[in-house]
């Protein structure tokens, strides 16, 4: 029985659809919701709208800023899209490279499924699966359900 279950999100559409997909495949299951920022991508899939004018330099307090506020609001839409499942899911943001974080956290927090978007592209890009994804797949040491 799954009782612990990971719910990485970019906010992609698949993103969106994966955790929509967990509330229903798991409905007696906690569900973590994690966005990791990515160290060379902040804004990896995550809102095309957001002002990418300026680029603050990586690592300076405008850049974990910007880092946390478009996490602060990826975890808000997770929260909202449980809340439309009359669900709550807890949240996470960790820095650092999506592909690592994802698999250590879900050894650590005793996860015991982890369901992911396939890609975080946009629609005109649409790969079947993404290097994320494969790579979460691969090296995963619990059961990975891919969202297309």
């Amino acid at each position: 029985m799954t009782k612990n279950v990971l719910v990485p999100v970019d906010g992609s559409p698949l993103s969106h659809e994966a955790l929509r997909h967990a509330l229903r495949e798991f409905p007696d299951a906690s569900i973590t919701v994690l966005h990791v920022v990515d160290l060379f991508e902040p804004s990896y899939g995550a809102y095309p709208d957001f002002d990418t004018s300026y680029e603050p330099l990586m690592g300076s307090e405008e850049w974990y800023e910007r880092a946390e506020e478009i996490s602060e609001r990826l975890l808000e839409e997770a929260s909202e899209i449980a809340a439309d499942h009359d669900r709550e899911v807890d949240t996470a943001s960790e820095i650092g490279d999506p592909k690592r974080i994802i698999v250590d956290f879900a050894d650590e927090e005793d996860i015991d499924q982890i369901v992911l978007g396939a890609h975080g592209r946009t629609e005109g890009e649409r790969p079947v699966y993404g290097s994320i994804a494969e790579i979460v797949a691969r090296r995963a040491s619990v059961p990975v359900t891919l969202v297309r």
